[in-house]
Formats: C-alpha cells, sequence, structure tokens
C-alpha cells in the first residue's frame, strides 16, 4: 500500500477507481461522463449531467485528488506529539488544497457548460476530516474558487440526493403523459360505460319481451292442447 501511495501517478489512479465506483453504484451511466473534456484539452475526472435552461444540460465537473504527502507529515508529528512540526505540516496541506482548488476552478468550470462550482473529491475520510477541521478552509475554497469539498460520505450522500432530484425532475416532464394516459382511459371507459348501458337496456327489452312471450303464448298454447 505504501508503495502504491508513494507514487503521485498511482494515488491518482486510485482515487479516480473510488470515485467511479461510487458513480457506478449511486448514478445510472447515462447520467455522468467520464474523463468530460471542459475546454480546450482539459479533461475532467467526471461530470454529472445536471438540468440546465430551457431543457439543455449542463455538467458538474468532480475531480479526484489526493495531496497525501503533507497529510501524512501531519498525522506523523501528531502521532509523535510534535505541535510546532504539525502546525507547519498543516500549513503546507492547506496550500495544498489551496492550489488544486484553483486549479479545478481554472481547468474546468466553464460555464454555460459547466456549472458555477465543482467538486474536489478526496478519497479518504481521515484526509477529508482534517481538511474540514482547518479554520476558514472550507469557506475559502467556495469563496474563492467555487470549488465543494467532499470525502467518500458526504460525496455518497450528495449523490443520493441528485438521483433524487433526477427521480423528480423525470416526473415532473412526464406528468403531461401520464395525464393524457388518464385522459384517454377516461374517454375510453365512457365509451365502455356507454356500451354497457346500451346492452343493458336491450337485455331487459328482451326480458320483457320473453315474459310477455312466455305469459300469453304458453297459455293459448296450453287452450289449444285442452
Amino acid at each position: 500500500i505504501n508503495k502504491v501511495f508513494s507514487g503521485v501517478k498511482t494515488r491518482g489512479t486510485w482515487g479516480e477507481t473510488a470515485l467511479a465506483a461510487l458513480l457506478e453504484e449511486l448514478l445510472d451511466r447515462s447520467q455522468y461522463e467520464e474523463q468530460f473534456r471542459v475546454k480546450g484539452q482539459n479533461r475532467v475526472d467526471f461530470a454529472v449531467k445536471m438540468p440546465g435552461r430551457d431543457g439543455g444540460e449542463v455538467y458538474l465537473p468532480i475531480d479526484s485528488k489526493f495531496p497525501v504527502e503533507n497529510f501524512e507529515r501531519l498525522v506523523t508529528a501528531q502521532n509523535a506529539g510534535a505541535f510546532a512540526e504539525a502546525d507547519e505540516a498543516r500549513k503546507a496541506l492547506k496550500n495544498d488544497l489551496l492550489s488544486q482548488a484553483r486549479s479545478i476552478r481554472d481547468k474546468y468550470i466553464s460555464q454555460p457548460r459547466t456549472t458555477d462550482f465543482a467538486v474536489m473529491y478526496l478519497p479518504s475520510e481521515s484526509l477529508y476530516a482534517e481538511a474540514m477541521s482547518i479554520d476558514g478552509l472550507s469557506t475559502k475554497l467556495r469563496q474563492d474558487f467555487n470549488v465543494v469539498v467532499g470525502g467518500p460520505s458526504i460525496m455518497a450522500a450528495l449523490l443520493n440526493s441528485l438521483q433524487m432530484s433526477f427521480r423528480t425532475i423525470a416526473i415532473q416532464k412526464r406528468s403531461g403523459e401520464v395525464w393524457s394516459v388518464l385522459g384517454a382511459v377516461k374517454t375510453e371507459f365512457d365509451k365502455f360505460e356507454a356500451c354497457l348501458t346500451q346492452t343493458q337496456t336491450r337485455l331487459d327489452q328482451a326480458s320483457r319481451e320473453l315474459d310477455k312471450l312466455v305469459g300469453t303464448r304458453t297459455r293459448a298454447i296450453r287452450r289449444k292442447l285442452k
């Protein structure tokens, strides 16, 4: 594991794989794009399709980042009780995340093709928790770079919320069709009811004719037989 995480490329691949697994589990494959080209040659790891104006689509960029070196320094210093070193590592980690957020903003936020914000995915809950504990970092990321940070649990909650929104929008879009079907069913039912009424009237008439026939003709036949 240490060997895998020692390389920037392999760490990045692991983070993308973890994010891909979440998306695959919680969204339909048609609801997001992988390695989505935003502008120029810039490709974000994933982009979730969102409903835009006038029935169009807008994409939510989600990019995986795993700045682990300074995070490991921070954890090591905290475990050793080296508070000065821990503070230094925390500042370095903060700068890492700010740098990554700046890169995400510049490369992947491009209105109106994308939303006006992007998500930085941190594939480790402990890394995410540490990032959120840095005073003022999450606010600065949102205000200065329009970037929201998400760990595995938060990302799962976000994707679940998006999925529910997609279903609601789908129902709203299909509501006209539902009412059309119900209207057609009502029309057919009205016709069916009319046919039943006519049939019942004819059956009643036939029943009366049969009663009349039984009552009059059978008596006449009996008189003849006598």
